[in-house]
């Protein structure tokens, strides 16, 4: 595994796996999502593990984002893991362009949503890039 394309999609799949069970063991979830005898990579690690960590300051900013009277709670469970994904690797990887990092979000709600997510999930984390002062 060594895109980071591959990589995210596998941190979505981890992230997923353990929104639905969070008592699971993340070295089984690892296994589960990556090839078989695949290494875990570093930054798969990375993303699970700061996309949890930093989980209630994702989800404290993105909840001014939705519409009145929207709550995270009613966004599907693909489309709250894509956009906490897609805003950790926007704050938190500073390696990571932020249009990059939201186009790899858009692809990922392609994939595992539909077009319309897609297009919910640019709209909410561009609003992330338009917030930050550019230097």
């Amino acid at each position: 595994m060594e895109s980071r394309h591959a990589i995210r999609e596998a941190a979505f799949q981890a992230l997923f796996a353990l929104a639905t069970n969070p008592e699971a063991d993340k070295d089984a979830v690892y296994a589960e999502v990556l090839p078989q005898d695949t290494e875990v990579p570093a930054y798969l690690t990375t993303l699970v593990e700061g996309v949890l960590s930093k989980q209630a300051d994702l989800d404290a900013a993105l909840t001014p984002q939705l519409k009145k009277g929207w709550t995270l709670s009613r966004l599907t469970k693909p489309d709250l893991i894509i956009l906490r994904l897609g805003l950790y690797e926007i704050r938190y990887e500073e390696a990571m362009p932020e249009a990059a990092a939201i186009n790899e979000a858009i692809n990922l709600a392609k994939r595992y949503s539909d077009d319309q997510s897609a297009k919910f999930v640019n709209g909410i984390l561009a609003n992330f890039i338009q917030a930050t002062p550019q230097a």
